[in-house]
């Protein structure tokens, strides 16, 4: 089995650059980024923070790396910042956040499409009262798993978080999807937010990379911990045209991965032995629960048709991207409901 036999579903992070990427990345002008001398980096930074409505930008190694340096900046030692109980921040980055920078994260009850109920944001804010932390930032997230978050919501959120004295900060590793899905530019998608992370290497297929983005005055200090974080890179212009590529030909190619990925719900919505968790894909990935016992065999099934999955009894995650095509969707669901019928 080759790797284009494979219908791989794990993520949106398992895209390869294909020949357009590769030869941008190959033709890039670079320089020693570290002394903010690479072209394409600076210009990548001006494009992203433009699009987003922001300042200034930083490009950083990774989603985990963006979030880290923006919390970091916000606050200080001993700070608090509040977060979904389900946000990346929280569940995926090893608390980092924490062990790095000695600032805890406040987790909050989220509603079902991921927001944070304003009253409950309001109740975690502590005091000013010296045996508390200070509570300094609130860290949102969107879209999350698949979800997106109303802008409505947003602004309530963030509204709380302001009226109190604190920093709005938004993970957008798949702003662009939850931008698609509200029918928004990217700025409007984030417009409430100080502070926004943006990734390159999910559905927007660049192999690594996350711009940063905010007040000039903030980016200034990012870049000292970004420093500190080992994140300084040299010539590493021949990645950042990779995020350019992504921008320029696989942002508008999203639509296709959220139209893929409601074809393979609605496919899904009526097999036996597995429910769709949300019946309504929002974006670009679908939920399935098996029953007790289940999963084993039911990857155990895919990998034979050469179909690759990740999850467990609970919750399977199906994700759409770019390297797939309409005839994987056919394939994968064909294979489940031969699964469903044995």
């Amino acid at each position: 089995m080759t790797r284009s036999d494979i219908i791989d579903l794990r993520s949106d992070t398992v895209t390869r650059p294909n020949e357009g990427m590769r030869q941008a990345m190959a033709a890039a002008p670079v320089g020693d980024d570290v002394w903010d001398d690479d072209p394409t980096v600076k210009a990548l930074e001006s494009r992203v923070s433009d699009l987003l409505g922001k300042e200034a930008g930083l490009f950083l190694p990774s989603g985990t790396q963006s979030n880290l340096c923006a919390v970091l900046t916000h606050c200080g030692r001993g700070d608090e910042a509040l977060v979904g109980e389900h946000y990346h921040v929280y569940t995926d980055e090893a608390r980092g956040t924490s062990v790095l920078g000695g600032v805890s994260l406040h987790p909050i009850a989220q509603e079902d499409d991921g927001s944070l109920r304003p009253d409950l944001i309001r109740a975690a804010i502590k005091p000013d009262d010296y045996h508390c932390p200070v509570t300094a930032l609130l860290c949102l997230e969107n879209t999350h798993w698949g979800q997106v978050i109303s802008l409505q919501h947003c602004l309530d959120m963030a509204s709380v978080a302001r009226a109190n004295h604190l920093s709005v900060h938004l993970d957008g590793a798949r702003l662009a999807n939850a931008a698609l899905e509200l029918q928004s530019s990217l700025e409007g998608a984030c417009h409430f937010a100080d502070t926004v992370s943006f990734c390159l290497s999910k559905g927007l297929g660049a192999p690594l990379g996350s711009v940063l983005t905010g007040p000039k005055a903030f980016i200034a200090r990012a870049r000292r911990l970004r420093k500190m974080l080992g994140g300084g890179m040299r010539q590493i212009g021949i990645v950042a045209a990779a995020g350019h590529y992504a921008l320029d030909h696989h942002l508008p190619t999203l639509v296709d991965d959220h139209r893929r990925a409601r074809r393979l719900s609605e496919g899904l919505v009526n097999t036996d032995q597995l429910s769709v968790l949300r019946s309504r894909t929002q974006t670009n990935m679908v939920f399935v629960s098996l029953p007790l016992g289940g999963y084993a065999h039911f990857q155990d099934h895919l990998k034979r048709k050469h179909i690759l999955i990740s999850g467990d009894d609970d919750c399977v995650r199906l994700v759409c991207h770019h390297d797939l095509r309409d005839d994987d969707i056919t394939s994968v669901i064909t294979a489940i409901n031969q699964w469903s019928g044995e």
